[in-house]
């Protein structure tokens, strides 16, 4: 099995991702780079439920309430992660970003210019949970660097 030294990793610990997560972590060389891309998609920006919320004040609060729920949940991720990679000898680094998640993987992938990214595949219909987001056609079309897409668990 290939090692590589600079992988790209876009998890945000759904079993998919974690999935990608192990494939990651099992490719990667002692010593080697693993960076973490956590996409918070940006239609989160408009779930303010302003039907209920009918003062700017209260929509403030509220917002900064889901704020820190989605910090607080993507800590506990990252840390996961983190711990594991620290544990097989690599350089780990981790970047949360809001918007769309593949522009956001094609932006980090030029920036860090990784030999492989790695990705978990989308949901499969039947399973319950949030359906990704993730534009595969607009990665494979504009990615320097090869794909891996993990089967879902």
């Amino acid at each position: 099995m290939p090692q590589y030294s600079c992988i790209v990793l876009a998890s945000h610990g759904t079993p998919g991702g974690q999935a990608a997560e192990r494939v990651a972590l099992s490719l990667c060389a002692y010593g080697a780079s693993l960076a973490q891309l956590v996409v918070v998609p940006d239609f989160w920006k408009g779930m303010m439920g302003d039907d209920w919320l009918n003062n700017a004040s209260t929509r403030e609060v509220y917002g900064k309430h889901v704020e820190h729920q989605i910090e607080a949940e993507i800590a506990v991720q990252v840390e996961r992660v983190r711990t594991q990679a620290l544990q097989l000898g690599l350089r780990y680094q981790c970047r949360t970003v809001l918007g769309k998640p593949a522009e956001c993987l094609l932006a980090y992938s030029l920036e860090l210019a990784p030999e492989l990214v790695v990705i978990g595949a989308p949901r499969p219909k039947g399973v319950s949970g949030l359906r990704s987001r993730m534009q595969l056609d607009t990665l494979v079309k504009a990615l320097a660097a090869p794909l891996l897409v993990v089967p879902h668990p």
